[in-house]
């Protein structure tokens, strides 16, 4: 059980890792074209960006096939990247970019506070270079300060 319980952790903490890695060099390089959809005001409910969610989704899936049959590390890996991608999406689209208007934005927690701010920041530019705080919840402290906008 602590094997399972370490690799779901693993699997978590490494997407936000890659993410803010794939974000940083790759989703603000070289799929600009993609990813700019997000940083552009949308009218439906769905961007080109989404189609990372897509990719992100079918790694955890293909893991978690992979070590069904022996409940091994690909499967617990594979879970949470799912667990981690259920938190985005919640977290992300839901409360931070309003996508679905299901959950109260949470206020008091300075915790949620400063992962809005760093992630306004992020968008205060909206251009492929000269933005900064690539990662969901690894972002800098300086927006956690209390006065910080």
């Amino acid at each position: 059980m602590l094997f399972a319980l370490l690799f779901v952790i693993l699997g978590f903490f490494l997407m936000e890792i890659s993410g803010w890695f794939i974000h940083r060099y790759i989703m603000h390089g070289l799929l600009w074209r993609i990813h700019k959809t997000h940083h552009q005001h949308s009218k439906g409910p769905f961007e080109l960006n989404d189609l990372f969610s897509l990719l992100f989704g079918s790694i955890s899936i293909i893991l978690m096939v992979l070590g069904f049959e022996q409940l091994d590390y690909r499967f617990w890996m594979g879970l949470g990247i799912t667990i981690y991608g259920a938190g985005y999406f919640v977290l992300h689209d839901i409360l931070i970019h309003r996508r679905g208007k299901w959950i109260k934005r949470p206020n008091r927690n300075s915790f949620f506070r400063g992962i809005f701010k760093a992630h306004q920041a992020h968008h205060a530019n909206n251009k492929k270079k000269g933005t900064e705080a690539f990662g969901l919840l690894l972002v800098p402290l300086k927006y956690f300060k209390e006065g910080k906008k």
